[in-house]
Protein backbone atom coordinates (compact mmCIF):
# COMPACT_ATOMS: atom_id res chain seq x y z
CA UNK A 1 0.00 0.00 0.00
CA UNK A 2 0.88 3.26 -0.78
CA UNK A 3 2.41 5.12 2.71
CA UNK A 4 1.33 8.36 1.52
CA UNK A 5 -1.97 7.79 1.24
CA UNK A 6 -2.01 7.49 5.01
CA UNK A 7 -0.07 10.14 5.78
CA UNK A 8 -2.19 12.95 4.37
CA UNK A 9 -6.06 13.74 4.73
CA UNK A 10 -8.40 12.60 2.01
CA UNK A 11 -8.79 16.25 1.06
CA UNK A 12 -5.05 16.69 0.54
CA UNK A 13 -4.55 13.77 -1.06
CA UNK A 14 -7.21 14.68 -4.01
CA UNK A 15 -5.60 18.27 -3.91
CA UNK A 16 -2.10 17.10 -4.16
CA UNK A 17 -3.22 14.38 -7.37
CA UNK A 18 -5.36 16.87 -8.74
CA UNK A 19 -8.32 14.25 -8.76
CA UNK A 20 -11.17 16.60 -8.43
CA UNK A 21 -10.32 18.06 -11.91
CA UNK A 22 -11.02 14.45 -13.19
CA UNK A 23 -14.01 13.75 -11.18
CA UNK A 24 -15.47 17.12 -12.41
CA UNK A 25 -14.90 16.56 -15.85
CA UNK A 26 -16.15 13.41 -15.76
CA UNK A 27 -19.48 14.15 -14.74
CA UNK A 28 -19.74 17.06 -16.83
CA UNK A 29 -19.00 14.27 -20.18
CA UNK A 30 -21.79 12.46 -18.59
CA UNK A 31 -24.21 14.69 -18.45
CA UNK A 32 -23.44 16.27 -22.23
CA UNK A 33 -23.46 12.38 -23.51
CA UNK A 34 -26.39 11.84 -21.65
CA UNK A 35 -28.55 14.92 -23.58
CA UNK A 36 -27.47 13.32 -26.85
CA UNK A 37 -27.73 9.37 -25.61
CA UNK A 38 -30.39 9.44 -22.20
CA UNK A 39 -30.04 5.48 -22.09
CA UNK A 40 -25.87 5.71 -21.98
CA UNK A 41 -24.59 3.30 -19.20
CA UNK A 42 -22.81 5.89 -16.31
CA UNK A 43 -20.56 2.48 -14.79
CA UNK A 44 -19.19 2.04 -18.42
CA UNK A 45 -18.70 5.53 -19.00
CA UNK A 46 -16.60 6.19 -15.84
CA UNK A 47 -15.02 3.02 -16.10
CA UNK A 48 -14.18 4.20 -19.84
CA UNK A 49 -13.46 7.63 -19.24
CA UNK A 50 -10.75 6.68 -16.73
CA UNK A 51 -9.41 3.77 -18.45
CA UNK A 52 -8.33 6.79 -21.05
CA UNK A 53 -6.90 8.94 -18.34
CA UNK A 54 -5.10 5.85 -17.06
CA UNK A 55 -3.47 5.17 -20.43
CA UNK A 56 -3.13 8.98 -21.52
CA UNK A 57 -4.92 9.55 -24.72
CA UNK A 58 -7.65 11.56 -22.71
CA UNK A 59 -5.90 14.82 -23.96
CA UNK A 60 -6.51 14.31 -28.12
CA UNK A 61 -8.92 16.89 -29.24
CA UNK A 62 -9.55 18.24 -25.81
CA UNK A 63 -9.04 22.15 -25.64
CA UNK A 64 -6.48 23.89 -23.78
CA UNK A 65 -8.07 24.64 -20.50
CA UNK A 66 -8.51 20.97 -19.62
CA UNK A 67 -4.66 19.85 -21.08
CA UNK A 68 -3.12 22.49 -18.76
CA UNK A 69 -5.55 21.84 -16.04
CA UNK A 70 -3.04 18.71 -14.44
CA UNK A 71 0.44 18.11 -14.92
CA UNK A 72 -0.54 14.53 -15.81
CA UNK A 73 -2.56 16.21 -18.75
CA UNK A 74 0.15 18.21 -19.77
CA UNK A 75 3.15 15.43 -20.11
CA UNK A 76 0.34 12.79 -22.21
CA UNK A 77 -0.40 16.09 -24.17
CA UNK A 78 3.45 16.04 -25.24
CA UNK A 79 3.42 12.22 -25.03
CA UNK A 80 0.68 12.06 -27.98
CA UNK A 81 2.51 14.88 -30.04
CA UNK A 82 5.39 12.81 -30.15
CA UNK A 83 3.31 9.51 -31.48
CA UNK A 84 1.39 11.59 -33.59
CA UNK A 85 4.33 13.06 -35.38
CA UNK A 86 7.42 11.25 -34.59
CA UNK A 87 8.11 10.41 -38.12
CA UNK A 88 9.05 14.04 -38.62
CA UNK A 89 12.13 12.89 -36.94
CA UNK A 90 12.82 10.18 -38.48
CA UNK A 91 12.86 11.89 -41.59
CA UNK A 92 15.26 14.13 -39.92
CA UNK A 93 13.17 17.46 -41.33
CA UNK A 94 13.52 20.54 -39.72
CA UNK A 95 10.76 22.89 -38.93
CA UNK A 96 10.43 26.18 -37.59
CA UNK A 97 8.20 27.69 -34.48
CA UNK A 98 5.04 28.34 -36.55
CA UNK A 99 4.92 25.20 -38.09
CA UNK A 100 5.35 23.21 -35.26
CA UNK A 101 2.78 25.14 -34.21
CA UNK A 102 0.23 24.14 -36.64
CA UNK A 103 1.17 20.76 -36.02
CA UNK A 104 0.22 21.16 -31.91
CA UNK A 105 -2.84 22.91 -33.59
CA UNK A 106 -4.24 19.95 -35.08
CA UNK A 107 -4.34 17.81 -31.44
CA UNK A 108 -5.17 20.85 -29.83
CA UNK A 109 -7.29 23.93 -31.67
CA UNK A 110 -6.76 26.82 -29.02
CA UNK A 111 -3.10 25.74 -28.15
CA UNK A 112 -1.57 29.56 -27.49
CA UNK A 113 1.29 29.92 -29.99
CA UNK A 114 2.93 31.95 -26.92
CA UNK A 115 4.31 28.59 -24.96
CA UNK A 116 5.71 27.98 -28.45
CA UNK A 117 7.39 31.46 -28.25
CA UNK A 118 9.08 30.34 -25.27
CA UNK A 119 10.40 27.26 -26.27
CA UNK A 120 12.18 28.57 -29.55
CA UNK A 121 13.76 31.23 -26.83
CA UNK A 122 14.89 28.31 -24.83
CA UNK A 123 16.83 26.63 -27.70
CA UNK A 124 17.60 29.96 -29.94
CA UNK A 125 18.10 32.16 -27.13
CA UNK A 126 15.77 34.57 -29.67
CA UNK A 127 11.86 34.18 -30.31
CA UNK A 128 13.01 33.61 -33.57
CA UNK A 129 10.05 32.66 -36.03
CA UNK A 130 11.77 31.29 -39.09
CA UNK A 131 14.72 29.99 -37.64
CA UNK A 132 14.38 25.65 -38.22
CA UNK A 133 14.66 23.47 -35.18
CA UNK A 134 15.27 19.64 -35.14
CA UNK A 135 12.25 17.40 -33.80
CA UNK A 136 14.26 16.54 -30.97
CA UNK A 137 15.39 19.59 -29.67
CA UNK A 138 11.65 20.92 -29.74
CA UNK A 139 10.32 17.89 -28.44
CA UNK A 140 12.29 17.60 -25.05
CA UNK A 141 12.23 21.69 -25.11
CA UNK A 142 8.61 22.30 -25.41
CA UNK A 143 8.25 19.26 -22.69
CA UNK A 144 9.99 20.97 -20.01
CA UNK A 145 8.24 24.35 -21.09
CA UNK A 146 4.75 23.43 -21.47
CA UNK A 147 5.32 20.88 -17.93
CA UNK A 148 7.29 22.93 -16.03
CA UNK A 149 6.24 26.57 -17.09
CA UNK A 150 5.14 28.25 -13.90
CA UNK A 151 7.99 27.05 -12.57
CA UNK A 152 9.91 28.60 -14.69
CA UNK A 153 8.92 31.95 -14.48
CA UNK A 154 9.02 31.71 -11.05
CA UNK A 155 13.22 31.13 -11.61
CA UNK A 156 13.44 33.67 -13.92
CA UNK A 157 12.21 35.88 -11.19
CA UNK A 158 15.05 34.54 -8.78
CA UNK A 159 17.53 35.12 -11.34
CA UNK A 160 16.82 38.33 -12.42
CA UNK A 161 16.72 39.89 -8.72
CA UNK A 162 20.26 38.01 -8.00
CA UNK A 163 21.68 39.51 -11.22
CA UNK A 164 20.25 43.09 -10.24
CA UNK A 165 21.64 42.53 -6.94
CA UNK A 166 25.33 41.79 -8.55
CA UNK A 167 25.16 44.10 -10.96
CA UNK A 168 24.20 46.70 -8.69
CA UNK A 169 26.60 49.35 -8.07
CA UNK A 170 26.47 48.89 -4.03
CA UNK A 171 28.21 45.49 -4.61
CA UNK A 172 31.41 46.85 -5.33
CA UNK A 173 33.22 49.34 -3.09
CA UNK A 174 36.83 50.69 -4.04
CA UNK A 175 39.38 52.62 -2.44
CA UNK A 176 42.05 54.05 -4.56
CA UNK A 177 45.44 53.92 -4.28
CA UNK A 178 48.22 55.77 -5.39
CA UNK A 179 48.97 53.69 -8.15
CA UNK A 180 45.44 53.23 -9.40
CA UNK A 181 43.75 56.73 -10.36
CA UNK A 182 40.43 54.85 -11.06
CA UNK A 183 38.62 52.01 -9.97
CA UNK A 184 38.48 49.07 -13.10
CA UNK A 185 35.10 48.33 -14.30
CA UNK A 186 32.94 45.70 -12.53
CA UNK A 187 31.68 43.60 -15.13
CA UNK A 188 28.27 44.13 -15.88
CA UNK A 189 28.15 47.15 -14.06
CA UNK A 190 28.95 49.97 -17.20
CA UNK A 191 27.64 49.96 -20.21
CA UNK A 192 23.88 49.37 -19.23
CA UNK A 193 22.66 51.65 -22.21
CA UNK A 194 19.02 50.90 -23.81
CA UNK A 195 20.69 47.90 -25.65
CA UNK A 196 21.72 45.87 -22.68
CA UNK A 197 18.02 46.80 -20.89
CA UNK A 198 16.23 45.95 -23.65
CA UNK A 199 18.17 42.43 -23.68
CA UNK A 200 17.76 42.02 -19.84
CA UNK A 201 14.25 42.64 -20.20
CA UNK A 202 14.00 40.09 -22.77
CA UNK A 203 15.39 37.78 -20.13
CA UNK A 204 18.61 37.48 -22.32
CA UNK A 205 21.82 38.31 -20.27
CA UNK A 206 25.35 38.73 -20.36
CA UNK A 207 27.64 35.67 -20.87
CA UNK A 208 28.82 35.24 -17.60
CA UNK A 209 25.56 34.71 -15.87
CA UNK A 210 25.28 34.26 -12.12
CA UNK A 211 26.90 32.68 -9.50
CA UNK A 212 25.46 29.13 -9.60
CA UNK A 213 25.25 28.19 -5.78
CA UNK A 214 23.69 31.02 -5.22
CA UNK A 215 20.83 30.17 -7.30
CA UNK A 216 20.86 26.84 -6.58
CA UNK A 217 20.47 27.74 -2.46
CA UNK A 218 17.28 30.18 -3.42
CA UNK A 219 15.84 27.26 -5.72
CA UNK A 220 15.77 25.11 -2.73
CA UNK A 221 13.20 26.76 -0.71
CA UNK A 222 11.10 27.66 -3.95
CA UNK A 223 10.49 23.74 -4.67
CA UNK A 224 10.00 23.07 -1.24
CA UNK A 225 6.92 25.39 -0.88
CA UNK A 226 6.02 25.44 -4.50
CA UNK A 227 2.53 24.12 -5.16
CA UNK A 228 2.93 23.48 -9.16
CA UNK A 229 5.19 20.90 -10.95
CA UNK A 230 8.77 21.47 -10.14
CA UNK A 231 12.26 19.47 -10.64
CA UNK A 232 13.26 17.77 -7.67
CA UNK A 233 16.03 19.33 -5.28
CA UNK A 234 18.53 16.55 -6.21
CA UNK A 235 17.57 16.93 -10.14
CA UNK A 236 18.75 20.31 -9.69
CA UNK A 237 21.93 20.03 -7.19
CA UNK A 238 23.44 17.63 -10.31
CA UNK A 239 23.19 20.55 -12.76
CA UNK A 240 24.42 23.21 -10.66
CA UNK A 241 26.82 21.83 -8.09
CA UNK A 242 29.69 21.66 -10.49
CA UNK A 243 29.27 24.70 -12.27
CA UNK A 244 30.77 27.84 -11.11
CA UNK A 245 28.52 30.34 -12.93
CA UNK A 246 25.01 30.20 -14.87
CA UNK A 247 22.70 31.40 -17.49
CA UNK A 248 19.15 31.62 -17.42
CA UNK A 249 18.60 29.95 -21.23
CA UNK A 250 21.73 27.87 -20.25
CA UNK A 251 20.26 26.91 -17.20
CA UNK A 252 16.71 25.80 -18.99
CA UNK A 253 18.80 23.98 -22.13
CA UNK A 254 20.72 21.91 -19.47
CA UNK A 255 17.22 20.88 -17.81
CA UNK A 256 15.47 20.23 -20.94
CA UNK A 257 18.32 17.99 -21.78
CA UNK A 258 18.66 16.28 -18.58
CA UNK A 259 17.58 12.55 -18.40
CA UNK A 260 16.87 12.31 -14.70
CA UNK A 261 14.47 15.08 -15.62
CA UNK A 262 12.92 13.16 -18.53
CA UNK A 263 12.44 9.66 -16.61
CA UNK A 264 10.95 12.06 -13.46
CA UNK A 265 7.88 13.24 -16.09
CA UNK A 266 7.97 9.30 -17.37
CA UNK A 267 6.29 9.93 -20.43
CA UNK A 268 8.94 10.01 -23.27
CA UNK A 269 11.75 7.60 -23.91
CA UNK A 270 15.60 8.74 -23.38
CA UNK A 271 16.61 11.14 -26.36
CA UNK A 272 18.83 8.18 -27.42
CA UNK A 273 16.10 6.31 -28.20
CA UNK A 274 13.39 8.38 -29.40
CA UNK A 275 14.15 7.41 -32.69
CA UNK A 276 14.39 3.75 -32.23
CA UNK A 277 11.56 3.33 -30.18
CA UNK A 278 8.70 1.25 -32.35
CA UNK A 279 5.77 2.46 -33.50
CA UNK A 280 3.02 2.30 -31.13
CA UNK A 281 -0.80 2.76 -32.52
CA UNK A 282 -2.68 6.03 -30.84
CA UNK A 283 -5.60 5.12 -29.58
CA UNK A 284 -8.27 7.46 -30.04
CA UNK A 285 -10.10 8.16 -26.17
CA UNK A 286 -13.08 5.37 -26.50
CA UNK A 287 -15.43 8.41 -24.71
CA UNK A 288 -15.09 11.34 -27.40
CA UNK A 289 -15.47 15.05 -25.53
CA UNK A 290 -18.75 16.39 -26.88
CA UNK A 291 -16.70 19.87 -26.60
CA UNK A 292 -14.16 18.82 -29.66
CA UNK A 293 -16.72 16.60 -31.67
CA UNK A 294 -19.37 19.97 -31.45
CA UNK A 295 -16.21 22.00 -32.21
CA UNK A 296 -14.75 22.11 -35.75
CA UNK A 297 -10.83 23.39 -36.51
CA UNK A 298 -10.03 26.42 -38.02
CA UNK A 299 -9.32 26.15 -41.79
CA UNK A 300 -5.42 26.99 -40.85
CA UNK A 301 -5.52 23.91 -38.73
CA UNK A 302 -7.59 21.64 -41.08
CA UNK A 303 -5.07 20.02 -44.11
CA UNK A 304 -6.40 19.74 -47.52
CA UNK A 305 -5.29 16.65 -49.61
CA UNK A 306 -5.20 18.15 -53.18
CA UNK A 307 -3.53 17.63 -56.56
CA UNK A 308 -0.36 18.68 -58.40
CA UNK A 309 -2.41 21.58 -60.07
CA UNK A 310 -4.09 22.39 -56.70
CA UNK A 311 -7.18 21.56 -57.09
CA UNK A 312 -8.25 18.81 -53.88
CA UNK A 313 -8.67 15.32 -54.56
CA UNK A 314 -11.81 13.39 -54.57
CA UNK A 315 -13.21 12.51 -51.18
CA UNK A 316 -14.05 9.42 -49.94
CA UNK A 317 -18.21 10.72 -50.14
CA UNK A 318 -17.76 11.19 -53.32
CA UNK A 319 -15.94 7.91 -54.16
CA UNK A 320 -19.44 6.28 -52.87
CA UNK A 321 -21.35 8.63 -54.66
CA UNK A 322 -19.96 7.73 -57.76
CA UNK A 323 -19.89 3.99 -56.55
CA UNK A 324 -23.52 4.38 -56.26
CA UNK A 325 -24.24 5.87 -59.76
CA UNK A 326 -22.37 2.98 -61.57
CA UNK A 327 -24.44 0.27 -59.19
CA UNK A 328 -27.39 2.14 -59.80
CA UNK A 329 -26.64 1.96 -63.96
CA UNK A 330 -25.58 -1.23 -63.91
CA UNK A 331 -29.04 -2.18 -62.18
CA UNK A 332 -31.06 0.13 -64.88
CA UNK A 333 -29.33 -1.93 -68.02
CA UNK A 334 -30.29 -5.18 -66.44
CA UNK A 335 -34.19 -4.58 -65.91
CA UNK A 336 -34.55 -3.09 -69.16
CA UNK A 337 -33.20 -6.08 -70.74
CA UNK A 338 -34.94 -8.21 -68.11
CA UNK A 339 -38.67 -6.63 -69.59
CA UNK A 340 -37.28 -6.67 -73.37
CA UNK A 341 -36.58 -10.66 -72.87
CA UNK A 342 -40.42 -10.54 -71.45
CA UNK A 343 -41.84 -8.42 -73.84
CA UNK A 344 -40.83 -10.99 -76.91
CA UNK A 345 -41.98 -14.16 -74.57
CA UNK A 346 -45.27 -12.14 -74.94
CA UNK A 347 -44.95 -12.03 -78.70
CA UNK A 348 -44.03 -15.34 -79.49
CA UNK A 349 -47.17 -16.49 -77.12
CA UNK A 350 -49.22 -14.59 -79.46
CA UNK A 351 -47.97 -15.59 -82.29
CA UNK A 352 -48.90 -19.21 -80.99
Amino acid sequence: MDEERFAISAEKYLERHQLLAYLEDAVAQLLDHKDENPKVNTNKFFSEYFTSVKEGNHTLFREYSYIAATAHNRACFVRTFWKCFRHIGKKGDLLNIREYHSLVSLLCGDFPVDILHKTATIILLDDAMECLISFSDFLYTFQLQFYYEEFIEKCREIFKSIEQSQNSPRGAVVIPSSNQSSPPLQNGAAGNDGKDNKSKENGVQHADGIDAMQFFRALVPLCASFEKSCPSVDILRDLLWNEERVTFYGFLMTLAKSESLNENIGQLPASRLILDTPDGELTLPPIRPVSAARSRPSSAARPRSANQDGRPTLTSGSRVTKTKKKTFKARTRMESSSSEDDDDDDDDSDTN
